[in-house]
């Protein structure tokens, strides 16, 4: 009898990607893949252009093996609220329902446009803690409208950053608090989680060098080993950095790229720093790096630098499974995909 699969899906601004995964305590992974979207069809988790996206989902499933077409579909983009919420103690479901007469002061659009979860995380004192999530209805509706139009169907919508805290359940030690950093092409999720459990989720707009934005503005980049990097300056005294591999390709990033790093890098300091400073928080033990940008090679130093915690990129083999190796930039974007149906075991 054939093995139960389950299939991730993201859509961000730079492309299409889904993985189909096993079911049960050892998952594996079984297809993946990705396809670029045309510029302007889409942004993080957002739809632009349905029709072009649509088309890029149909080529994705044509190219990739991929068998089921039942997808849970991962959303995570800066217009998602995501933020602390404490409630009176009741069923969760009597929460969901009270949710629109409770929170409106808090919701950037009137609770008639937004669709509205919570997840609860801990009770204390007659109340229940967690994280209320908000999103504006149309635009999920768009992208099941979207996923639609390419003879998908969507089984559920899941915040992707609730996916990294799951992936940190893998990766990270029992009863302790690690930070799982999934920096993306141009949103980055921040979680903090213990046990599976996510505590605290911050999404960050950040334009950070990767493959997709290099392709995107015609700069090749290298993800082979060995790398040379090496400071270059054109003809008008610009500062770049040239990064060689094996076969001989390039990056070029230049030193507004690299600024975007180390502001990045000082931004997510600032972040954890917040939660850590709250009376009653885990302290934190370690944080995981992942994502597109987890590939750039100043990333991983400049965060080395700017946290007081020990670092690590985590990429698809420490997650699960694979028939395969899979290394390079898409080793690391997969995590984001893969947590999203982490656990799908029934």
């Amino acid at each position: 009898m054939a093995a139960r699969t389950v299939v991730g899906l993201e859509i961000t601004e730079e492309s299409v990607r889904a993985a189909e995964v096993t079911t049960g305590p050892s998952p594996t992974l079984v297809a993946f893949g990705e396809v670029p979207l045309p510029d302007g069809a889409a942004k993080d988790s957002e739809i632009v252009d349905r029709d072009a996206v649509a088309v890029a989902l149909q080529r994705l499933w044509a190219q990739s093996g991929i068998k089921s077409r039942n997808v849970v579909l991962g959303v995570g983009s800066r217009r998602i609220l995501v933020r602390e919420y404490a409630t009176p103690l009741m069923s969760l479901e009597l929460i969901r329902q009270a949710l629109p007469f409770q929170v409106q002061d808090l919701l950037p659009v009137p609770v008639d446009q937004a669709v509205l979860d919570f997840y609860p995380v801990s009770e204390e004192g007659g109340n229940v803690h967690g994280l209320l999530i908000a999103a504006v209805s149309e635009t999920i509706e768009d992208l099941v409208e979207t996923v639609t139009k390419a003879k998908l169907h969507v089984e559920r919508v899941d915040l992707a950053p609730f996916g990294l805290a799951r992936v940190a359940k893998v990766v990270g030690q029992a009863n302790e608090a690690v930070v799982m950093i999934h920096i993306g092409d141009h949103t980055t999720y921040v979680v903090v989680a213990v046990d599976g459990v996510p505590r605290f989720v911050r999404i960050i707009p950040a334009e950070i060098a990767t493959g997709a934005t290099a392709r995107r503005n015609t700069v090749e980049i290298l993800e082979e080993e060995p790398v040379e990097v090496a400071v270059v300056t054109d003809r008008r005294g610009r500062a770049s950095m040239r990064v060689q591999s094996g076969e001989a390709a390039a990056i070029a990033v230049t030193t507004e790229a690299a600024a975007s790093v180390t502001d990045l890098a000082h931004r997510l300091r600032n972040t954890i720093d917040f939660y850590a400073s709250r009376a009653g928080t885990d302290r934190v033990t370690g944080v995981f790096v992942s994502g597109a940008g987890a590939a750039n090679p100043a990333v991983l130093p400049a965060l080395q630098s700017a946290l007081d915690y020990p670092v690590r990129a985590v990429d698809l083999a420490a997650v699960l499974g694979t028939k395969a190796a899979i290394d390079g930039e898409v080793a690391f974007s997969l995590v984001g995909t893969i947590g999203i149906v982490l656990g799908e075991d029934k």
